[in-house]
């Protein structure tokens, strides 16, 4: 009897485990604003679990970054990264700590999924784990301040589309996650939810700011849907998201004159091959700084109006315009493609 009760425990446990897996999601860090967010669905039914809410495989840390613990989800794994988080290690360390221990075994840790950003040393960090033996498709992407992360998915397209969608929008963070959610609406993109007619059966996106509380972000947004339903979740968050705020390109910097800023013009932006500052006609010389996404200058000259910048053999990512006009400087956000 005790043999019977021991099988049919561990068979609820892998069957746990399996149904456990969560797809793709998004950690992202604005180290301008300071705010944090993260967005993500799967085709699981969530009403099969009613313990857990919508966006229980991210967590967000006001002001510092987020963890995202998936597939093969263990809530206490989810604890240890965020004790370590707490404790002050990195990106990096935070992963490779939970790898390492575990709650299973050495080798259950190659069936999780991990993804963390935060602000370590004065600069945003990003860091992702894929374990081998997570389900296909599977794979991450990491830029300077965000984590892309996803198993069995549709192929490859579903984050490399979900990174392009990010980078794109011009709105801020909580815009961006938004804009990348509709970068995974494909038909299928959790591959299980391919008969659904769906990319996925429940979605969230949320957003704190420094002085939130822990587990209290500023804007929340989720919704779950029964298996069958032929619901698109992220056309659903969308409708929600739509109805609680509106996406405005954002180009206030960190610091400067509300009228110079309206006097200079940075294009395109995204950029791909050239970067084009223009000023005002008549304004006296300007000195232009540019920064990598960890501060490292990556050049500076003196301008007078308009310059335009060869970006073709840069890093792809994110980058700071520093431009000061006499008195006055302001600072810019660009993303590279």
């Amino acid at each position: 009897m005790r043999l019977k009760i021991l099988i049919l425990c561990i068979a609820l446990q892998s069957f746990q485990a399996i149904k456990a897996q969560d797809t793709f999601s998004i950690l992202a860090f604005d180290s301008i604003t300071g705010e944090v967010g993260a967005a993500g669905a799967s085709c699981v039914d969530l009403f099969q679990f009613p313990g857990y809410f919508n966006d229980f495989i991210t967590e967000l840390f006001p002001g510092e970054g987020a963890i995202a613990t998936q597939a093969a989800y263990l809530p206490i794994n989810q604890s240890n990264a965020r004790n370590r988080f707490v404790a002050g290690d990195s990106p990096v360390q935070i992963i490779n700590w939970v790898v390492a221990n575990d709650a299973q075994s050495a080798a259950n840790a190659q069936v999780r999924q991990y993804g963390v950003v935060r602000m370590n040393t004065g600069y945003p960090r990003s860091a992702a784990f894929t374990g081998t033996n997570c389900m296909n498709y599977k794979g991450h992407i990491t830029g300077p301040n965000y984590s892309i992360q996803g198993n069995i998915l549709l192929g490859k397209m579903v984050l490399d589309s979900m990174e392009a969608w990010f980078n794109r929008e011009k709105g801020d963070l909580a815009c961006k996650l938004m804009s990348a959610m509709q970068g995974a609406k494909m038909i299928g993109a959790d591959s299980r939810c391919a008969p659904n007619n769906s990319s996925s059966l429940f979605a969230f996106l949320k957003v704190t700011i420094p002085t939130d509380t822990f587990g209290q972000p500023s804007f929340l947004i989720s919704l779950k849907t029964h298996t069958n339903d032929g619901i698109e979740p992220i056309d659903s968050l969308q409708i929600l998201f739509d109805a609680a705020r509106v996406c405005e390109v954002n180009l206030v910097g960190l610091k400067g004159n509300v009228s110079d800023q309206e006097n200079i013009v940075i294009y395109p932006n995204p950029a791909d091959n050239t970067l084009n500052i223009k000023t005002s006609p008549g304004k006296m010389q300007s000195r232009c700084i540019i920064r990598d996404a960890f501060g490292k200058k990556v050049m500076e000259m003196a301008f007078r109006n308009q310059i335009s910048l060869n970006t073709a053999y840069w890093s792809r990512g994110v980058y700071f315009v520093e431009i000061e006009t006499g008195k006055n400087s302001i600072n810019r956000k660009i993303i590279l493609n």
